[in-house]
C-alpha cells in the first residue's frame, strides 16, 4: 500500500471552468482566457495545462494554485 504521495500536486479534481489563483503572486488562471504567455488557447481547463506549465507571472509551480470560490 502506497503512502499516497504518488500523485501529490496533481489537480485532477478541479472543475473544468474553475479559476485558480497563484498563492505566491495572486495571478489568476482563467480557463476562459487561457494563457497567452504559454500560448495556451482559451477554453483550456487547468487540469489540461502542460505538465511543465508554471505561473506566467512569477514562475510558481502549478501545485501552488488554489481554486477561487466564486460563490
Amino acid at each position: 500500500m502506497g503512502a499516497g504521495f504518488e500523485h501529490f500536486g496533481e489537480r485532477h479534481d478541479v472543475p473544468a471552468g474553475a479559476r485558480l489563483e497563484c498563492r505566491i503572486c495572486w495571478h489568476v488562471y482563467d480557463p476562459a482566457e487561457g494563457d497567452p504567455v504559454w500560448q495556451v488557447p482559451p477554453g483550456t481547463p487547468f487540469a489540461a495545462l502542460p505538465a511543465h506549465w508554471t505561473c506566467p507571472n512569477c514562475a510558481g509551480d502549478r501545485t501552488g494554485f488554489l481554486v477561487i470560490d466564486d460563490a
